[in-house]
């Protein structure tokens, strides 16, 4: 089923054999797909296997599904962005997917299951040996463990072992809407409020058959990016921070708090908590407030480009920025990855151009990288100077008219795919409703799911000692990947 994104289709019964199915998507995904979401709907005793691929070139989604009873055909071998998904609809429904080379725990969510406990993968060899670190970390950074299989300085492997954030939020979310969905979504993953809160409000007005009033729409779009600047900002100077270069380091924190307190200014919240709803948003802006705006915009973000400026300038920087930690543009498209860090290692994906949606119609911006810490840190640099660029047009030209519109009832045995590029990338929201209109279930994807493993591989055959770099120039989520 050929659809598009933001918008609902008849979730009827799987009438595709199989066979079909896995042949259907195996060659889909070889034609340049790139799977967006795969999971298990339960349906009576069985179950539904459903999988949306995106065309990112030709701003298309395709959705396929088929009904299975027992174990299935695994395609991780062959398309390894699928290697995650499948081990979490084992883990989540016992379906096992036959072939797939480790079907080990990705969030400890099955009864009797401990986190931490698992079969780790071992490099043997002489002098070889194995530093774990984690879960519990200095500071205030979530819990997350890590495995290196080293030879000296070198790593061979890292394992990346999460779950502990586990709270399980998708099925919260199963018999809404209600009045705490919306809250849910914001709190996915805390620095993401906008980008949750909107792909979870586009797949309730598109099952709602919604239309958004273009004012609402320019104000989600200036939120979505105010979100995007505080966390480029922090994370370009927590970068310099790792890099024991202060000035920036320092500069960049406070700015970043300067980009959140104009959310706040907005929505009474830093995080931008309560601005959206399904139908729109809660908050507008008058004449003075968008004269405020305005100001603290320009001056943030010219200090922005002094601090920032001085990375690009200091050699120390630059040498330990370039050459580490690189992914190549073909292990970024292998394994399914996006945002900035696709970007930078070439990959042309970028939700806001390749399925435009709300105030992003035309949007452009070109950017690729070789693949290292010093492209991910520029990537962000650029996006800096893209969002500063929207934020002030959307200021100057704001559409007039209400900011909301009534949204009603849901589309009985419907679903919806709702993608929005959020700053650490492309985030998926697929929604289906049961015959009372209400959510039967609900799957979220957000964009560190695709991600952590690419951290891994960045490293292979790095220094042990790149880890805290290279790790900080993907800056990924635990709580959204945990979910």
């Amino acid at each position: 089923m050929k659809i598009e994104t933001m918008t609902s289709f008849d979730f009827a019964p799987a009438d595709m054999d199989s066979g079909l199915f896995f042949d259907a998507v195996a060659s889909r995904l070889a034609a340049g797909g790139r799977a967006v979401a795969y999971f298990a709907v339960p349906e009576g005793g069985a179950y539904r296997l459903v999988m949306a691929i995106a065309f990112d070139r030709d701003g298309r989604a395709e959705v396929y599904s088929t009904a299975v009873i027992g174990p299935f055909r695994s395609l991780t071998p062959s398309f390894p962005q699928l290697h995650l998904f499948e081990r979490e609809i084992y883990e989540q429904s016992g379906l096992k997917p036959e072939g797939h080379p480790w079907l080990k725990p990705i969030r400890f969510n099955t009864p009797g299951s401990t986190p931490g406990v698992a079969d780790f993968f071992t490099v043997h060899g002489s002098q070889v040996h194995e530093v774990a670190v984690g879960p519990v970390h200095a500071g205030v950074i979530e819990p997350g463990h890590f495995r290196f299989q080293c030879h000296g300085e070198r790593v061979f492997h890292l394992e990346i072992m999460l779950g502990y954030q586990h709270r399980g939020v998708e099925k919260k979310i199963i018999g809404g809407p209600d009045g705490r969905s919306i809250h849910y979504a914001e709190t996915l993953a805390g620095d993401t409020t906008i980008g949750h809160a909107w792909a979870y409000c586009g797949a309730v007005e598109a099952l709602a058959g919604v239309n958004v009033p273009p004012r609402a729409q320019a104000l989600r779009g200036l939120m979505l990016e105010l979100e995007r600047l505080a966390n480029h900002t922090g994370d370009l100077g927590a970068l310099a921070g790792d890099v024991a270069y202060l000035p920036t380091a320092s500069f960049c924190g406070r700015l970043r708090g300067d980009f959140l307190n104009m959310t706040a200014l907005v929505c009474g919240n830093r995080f931008g908590r309560n601005m959206l709803r399904p139908g729109g948003v809660a908050f507008d802006l008058d004449f003075a407030l968008i004269k405020e705006l305005k100001l603290r915009l320009d001056n943030t973000y010219r200090d922005v480009e002094n601090a920032v400026s001085l990375l690009w300038e200091t050699n120390s920087v630059s040498d330990r920025f370039d050459g580490t930690g690189v992914l190549t543009k073909q292990m970024a498209e292998g394994l399914g990855i996006v945002g900035p860090a696709a970007r930078a290692s070439g990959v042309g994906l970028d939700t806001r151009r390749n399925f435009p949606y709300g105030p992003y119609e035309g949007f452009t911006m070109s950017v690729s990288g070789s693949g290292d810490v010093y492209s991910r840190a520029y990537v962000r640099w650029l996006e800096i100077q893209k969002s500063s660029e929207l934020v002030a047009g959307w200021l100057d030209a704001l559409p007039e008219g209400p900011v909301s519109a009534e949204c009603g009832g849901l589309k009985p045995g419907g679903a919806a795919l709702s993608l929005v590029e959020g700053w650490r990338g492309q985030i998926c929201h697929f929604a289906v409703t049961g015959a009372d209109g209400k959510f039967s279930h609900y799957k979220v994807v957000d964009p560190s799911f695709h991600n952590w493993q690419a951290l891994a591989m960045a490293l292979r055959g790095g220094e042990i000692s790149d880890f805290p770099l290279c790790n900080k120039s993907f800056n990924l989520s635990y709580c959204g990947r945990d979910l």
